[in-house]
C-alpha cells in the first residue's frame, strides 16, 4: 500500500472512531420554536435552563436550538400544527391558541379551579397527565405543561374595582375559557396572540386586557397601560395552559437512553420548577410597572368575591362544552380541583 493511501485510510479510520465515540458531532439536533423574542422571561427562564440540561446530560449527543418570535416562519395559532406535522422538532407555544383541540387539559384555566397558586396547578397537571390529559396530545410528545400566575387585568386608563367597571369594554384574550371570563364580566372579548398587543393597544383596539405580569417587560406594557388589578393574595380570573412538545415520530426514533434524558430534565420537579420562573418574572414584571409610576391594584377580599361570585357560570358553560363533545368536564373539574389541593399540601 502507498504511503499516502496509507494516511488516508487511518485518518478516515480515526475520523470513524470519534464520530462512533459521539464526541465528533452532535448525533441528534433539534428545532425549538415559539412566539415570543429570545429575551422574554420564558425563554431566559425556562427554555434555556431545560435546554441546558438536557444538552448537559447527553454529553454532547444533543443539541437543541431555539428558534424565537417565530423566527422559523408562521403565526402563533399554527405551532401546534407544525410540530405535529413535523415541521419543527420542538414547540412551546398556548394552548388556547387551537381553541377546542386541548379540552382536557382547559379545565385547569377555569376560575374556581386555579386561583392563584403556579406550582400546585402544574403538578396537578403532571399528576393527573396519563389517566385524564394524554389524549388531548396526539402527535405530539409532551415534554411538559404548565400555567402562568394567572390572568389579571391590564386597564389602559381606567381603575377597576368591580365587574360593574369591566361593563362594556373591550378585553383582549388568547383563550376561549377567557373569552368566557370577559363575556361573564359584562366585557366583549377579543381573541389575539399576545405578540399582536402592543400594537392593538396603539389603534385603541381594546381597552383593557387579561394577562399576567411576566409579559410586562418583553412588550414593555408599563410604556401603554396605566393600570395593573388582581385580586387579593394575588388571585386570578383563571389562568392560561401551556405546553412544550415535540413532534411525535421525531420522539419515537430516538434510542430509549436518549428519550431518558429529555424525560430526566421534565420530570415532577422541574414542572414545579417552571412555576417558580413564572412567579419569580410575575413578580418582577409588576415592579417594572410601579417604577414606571403605574397603578398597581390589589383588590380587598370583599372586591376579590364579587369577581369570583361573578365567574362561577363560566365553570359550568365550560363542563356543558366539553360535555357535549364527550368529555365529563364535571368528573375533570373535581379531580382536577382535587389534585391541586393535594400538590399545595
Amino acid at each position: 500500500m502507498k504511503l499516502n493511501t496509507l494516511k488516508t485510510t487511518l485518518a478516515a479510520s480515526a475520523l470513524s472512531l470519534v464520530a462512533a465515540s459521539g464526541a465528533f458531532a452532535q448525533e441528534y439536533t433539534f428545532r425549538l420554536h415559539h412566539m415570543l423574542g429570545a429575551q422574554a422571561p420564558a425563554q431566559t427562564g425556562m427554555l434555556e435552563p431545560w435546554v441546558e440540561a438536557v444538552e448537559a446530560a447527553s454529553d454532547g449527543r444533543v443539541e437543541i436550538e431555539i428558534f424565537p418570535a417565530m423566527s422559523l416562519g408562521g403565526t402563533p395559532p399554527e405551532l401546534v400544527q407544525q410540530a405535529r406535522d413535523g415541521v419543527v422538532d420542538i414547540i412551546w407555544t398556548v394552548n388556547g391558541y387551537t381553541p377546542g383541540q386541548f379540552p382536557r387539559t382547559e379545565v385547569f384555566e377555569l376560575p374556581g379551579v386555579f386561583l392563584n397558586d403556579i406550582k400546585a396547578t402544574n403538578l396537578a397537571m403532571y399528576d393527573m397527565f396519563d389517566e385524564y390529559l394524554a389524549d388531548d396530545y396526539r402527535g405530539l410528545e409532551v415534554m411538559w405543561l404548565h400555567v402562568h400566575a394567572g390572568q389579571a387585568i391590564m386597564a389602559v386608563d381606567k381603575e377597576i374595582r368591580s365587574p360593574a367597571d369591566v361593563e362594556g369594554m373591550k378585553m383582549r384574550i388568547p383563550s376561549r375559557t377567557g373569552a368566557w371570563v370577559i363575556e361573564a364580566l359584562g366585557a366583549s372579548p377579543i381573541a389575539m396572540p399576545v405578540p399582536e398587543v402592543p400594537s392593538a393597544l396603539s389603534k385603541g383596539v381594546m381597552e383593557a386586557t387579561l394577562l399576567p405580569w411576566e409579559i410586562i417587560p418583553p412588550l414593555k406594557l408599563q410604556n401603554q397601560i396605566d393600570y395593573f388589578i388582581e385580586g387579593h393574595d394575588n388571585t386570578r380570573l383563571g389562568t392560561t395552559t401551556f405546553q412544550v412538545s415535540m413532534n411525535q415520530t421525531r420522539w419515537d426514533g430516538l434510542p430509549e437512553d436518549i428519550q431518558q434524558i429529555f424525560r430526566d430534565a421534565s420530570g415532577r420537579e422541574w414542572w414545579g420548577q417552571v412555576a417558580d420562573a413564572w412567579r419569580a418574572g410575575d413578580d418582577f414584571g409588576i415592579k417594572m410597572a410601579t417604577d414606571a409610576g403605574k397603578t398597581h391594584v390589589m383588590l380587598t377580599e370583599e372586591e376579590t368575591q364579587v369577581f369570583i361570585d361573578a365567574l362561577e357560570p363560566v365553570q359550568q358553560r365550560w363542563v356543558d362544552q366539553v360535555t357535549g363533545d364527550g368529555v365529563d368536564g364535571a368528573m375533570l373539574v373535581e379531580a382536577a380541583q382535587a389534585a391541586i389541593a393535594t400538590a399545595a399540601e
